[in-house]
């Protein structure tokens, strides 16, 4: 089996390997990296022969290590060794791409689909159906543009309900509100006035990678769109995208054990920060990185730094998307649907679900 990883800003690894009785066996090792002393490209094949297939990124990188410390203590190699260009983590990326269990955008087409606008605890729904789905083997990888007609907040998985959001002012000012699966803060949206989108995909594409790595490597695309239209944008944080001016989104991620990982990216295009203000429990402090503007009480990055209409800012983003990966247009089916509705009923409008952490 042959598999390449090429080091972002460094070298391309390559390796060949076979496998037998569950177990790595010889294992070669190139590229156009730069090693010294040479007898170490030796050390790093020999270290991975022999190790368990289905072993982790972290497992075969600390095996290479330990080998070239251990060669260069024992004066089998003399030190100390030079990796440029690489180091023990490519080389195990790479063992890991031969072995199938790591891939890339160009091993994937994404599906891109745009539905008409929903309730907004259909779109969380949504977000469990696709991501399962994923792991079961009935859909591909998927990017969903949300749209809907009500004003919410959704809140993270594992957030207060009491601590985050005052319940009067949300029934008094008609914002529903919703718990998602995936972890992070709330979410203020007002139809129109926000850009979401979820993005399903294998765990494999993100194979060996921290959470933190996971973020910025799903939220590159988006930078790279925003740079398109003249916006510098940035990751800041675990799972925040800013600017020089301040925030511009932020995206959470949940992972199912079937192996699918969703990450949804909320923008803030055009909202009311005095509403925002009376529903979430935050303070001044917490908004002040939004683009705030006082004269108008809006918290409008998006709006106000890519000069666009909201549909020519999801427009740039569809188009950037599928410029950038191999892509084709779908839509949900019937089956999805009807299994969102029924977890909309079961779970995510139920009162339960909403404050199962108070």
């Amino acid at each position: 089996m042959h598999g390449e990883y090429k080091v972002p800003g460094g070298k391309l690894v390559v390796v060949d390997v076979e496998t037998a009785g569950g177990a790595l066996g010889e294992v070669v090792v190139s590229g156009d990296f730069f090693l010294e002393p040479d007898e170490a490209l030796g050390v790093i094949g020999r270290a991975l022969t022999g190790q368990p297939a289905d072993a982790s990124v972290t497992v075969l990188a600390q095996a290479v290590r330990t080998a070239l410390d251990a060669a260069v203590s024992s004066g089998e190699i003399a030190g100390p060794v030079a990796m440029v260009g690489f180091d023990e983590r490519a080389v195990a990326m790479a063992v890991h791409r031969a072995l199938g269990l790591s891939t890339t955008w160009d091993d994937h087409e994404l599906e891109v689909i745009h539905p008409g606008p929903l309730t907004p605890a259909m779109l969380v729904a949504l977000d469990q159906v696709l991501t399962e789905d994923l792991a079961a083997g009935r859909r591909g990888p998927t990017l969903r543009f949300w749209e809907w007609d009500e004003a919410a907040t959704v809140i993270g998985s594992f957030q207060s309900l009491r601590n985050e959001v005052d319940l009067e002012a949300a029934q008094r000012l008609g914002v529903t509100v919703v718990r998602r699966i995936s972890g992070g803060g709330a979410m203020f949206m007002e139809a129109g006035n926000c850009v979401t989108f979820s993005l399903v995909v294998p765990e494999s594409l993100v194979d060996g990678m921290s959470f933190e790595e996971s973020y910025a490597f799903l939220n590159a695309w988006v930078i790279d769109a925003l740079a398109d239209v003249g916006v510098k944008a940035f990751v800041s944080g675990l799972n925040d995208i800013a600017s020089p001016a301040g925030k511009l989104a932020g995206s959470a991620q949940k992972r199912l054990a079937g192996g699918a990982v969703l990450h949804h990216v909320t923008m803030a295009y055009d909202i009311d920060a005095d509403k925002m203000l009376q529903v979430l429990r935050i303070g001044r402090e917490k908004i002040s990185d939004k683009g705030t503007r006082s004269a108008n009480k809006r918290v409008d990055p998006v709006r106000s730094q890519t000069h666009l209409p909201r549909s020519e800012v999801v427009a740039m983003l569809k188009a950037h998307f599928e410029g950038r990966y191999r892509t084709r247009r779908g839509e949900l089916t019937a089956d999805e649907l009807a299994r969102a509705e029924h977890l909309v009923t079961t779970k995510f409008a139920d009162p339960t679900w909403t404050a199962r952490v108070p």
